[in-house]
């Protein structure tokens, strides 16, 4: 007798669990949805400002960017996404100049920490990430990026009153140089002398020492 009420028991169980999970179900087919129909939706979708997607170099309005090759960036990155090329310039005023060449950037192995763009010592940074999530390719070499990828800007033409600034600049470093060396040489020669008649002095007849 036992048995039966048991089995009776349990079936009874079985059909309230059953219930209550149809119950859920049923909800969930009058619930709105809020599944982002992606990629219908691409128009409208509104990524967030802070989403870390991708690393790009920041541009000016003239097509400038704004790195100037420290490697800053690419000592931060803790698995060798990034690497920089460097060249050297010549500037207006004679000295030389490092520049970037080439901004190399590996999507598929950055891990979007933000160490580069944190330790970028650039006033306002010179590199952000962009919300653009839509990078998907089909291999891996295509995730290498080239960020500095515009055509190069030059750097613009000193002005006349700058180009009269440094050749005053040169010519006072000249005048100093040549100041420089006429009292490094007027010095030499008084020690020369100095240590000459010393020397006389010692090898005159009168001088007690010389016997």
């Amino acid at each position: 007798m036992g048995s039966v009420k048991d089995y009776f028991s349990s079936l009874g169980q079985g059909i309230s669990s059953l219930l209550k999970g149809m119950q859920v179900t049923g909800k969930e087919f009058i619930t709105p949805k809020i599944t982002e129909k992606y990629p219908e939706d691409r128009n409208t979708v509104k990524v967030p400002e802070r989403f870390r997607a991708i690393l790009t170099l920041k541009y000016d309005e003239d097509g400038r960017h704004k790195c100037i090759a420290c490697g800053m960036c690419e000592r931060s990155c803790p698995n060798g996404t990034i690497h920089l090329t460097t060249k050297m310039v010549d500037t207006p005023d004679g000295k030389k100049k490092k520049k970037l060449d080439r901004y190399s950037y590996d999507l598929g192995s950055c891990t979007f920490c933000q160490l580069c763009v944190t330790n970028c010592p650039v006033p306002g940074k010179a590199i952000a990430f962009d919300n653009d999530f839509e990078q998907a390719v089909f291999t891996r070499d295509k995730l290498v990026k080239i960020l500095n990828n515009r055509p190069e800007v030059p750097d613009p033409e000193p002005t006349p009153e700058e180009l009269a600034k440094i050749a005053a600049e040169k010519e006072a470093r000249i005048a100093a140089a040549k100041a420089a060396a006429a009292a490094k040489a007027k010095a030499a020669a008084e020690a020369k002398a100095i240590d000459a008649a010393e020397a006389k002095a010692e090898d005159s007849p009168a001088n007690p020492d010389n016997k």
